[in-house]
């Protein structure tokens, strides 16, 4: 398991505008005042694979909460098999195809999936997982980041 901190100088969210698979069209802006979970996966990652059904469950567990998940696929990914992958796991949660690269390319340091940024109300990344991740750590990050005014 690789976990890398953000910055030391804490980094704001890039702003961005995206469209989720059932065609509405958001922005990231949108987010703040929420802790988010942006996730960047693909459906040919075992990893994302195996690890979505944590994912999914941290969204359940908090979304009440004040918390959001974003999940984005990335532009190698063939979108029918994200659409499918969402549908048929059915994803609670706001999926994006970044079929451009646009939106991954905004973020720092995304060379693999699953790469996952926590961010904090004020839309400030506070962490960075990347590979698997410690879901106990996660949560009691999200945990103390819902906690937070």
């Amino acid at each position: 398991m690789l976990m890398l901190a953000a910055c030391s100088a804490r980094q704001a969210m890039p702003g961005f505008d995206y469209t989720r698979l059932d065609g509405t069209k958001a922005s990231s802006a949108e987010l703040r005042g929420k802790v988010v979970l942006v996730e960047f996966w693909a459906t040919s990652c075992p990893i994302c694979v195996a690890e979505m059904p944590q994912v999914i469950a941290a969204h359940r567990r908090f979304r009440a909460r004040g918390f959001e998940t974003l999940a984005v696929a990335m532009n190698y990914d063939a979108p029918a098999n994200v659409a499918d992958f969402a549908e048929t796991r059915q994803l609670p949660f706001p999926v994006v195809i970044d079929n451009t690269g646009a939106i991954a390319a905004r973020f720092p340091g995304i060379e693999g999936t699953p790469t996952r940024f926590v961010v904090d109300r004020q839309g400030a990344i506070v962490k960075r997982y990347v590979g698997k991740t410690d879901f106990a750590e996660l949560d009691a990050l999200i945990e103390r980041l819902l906690a937070q005014a």
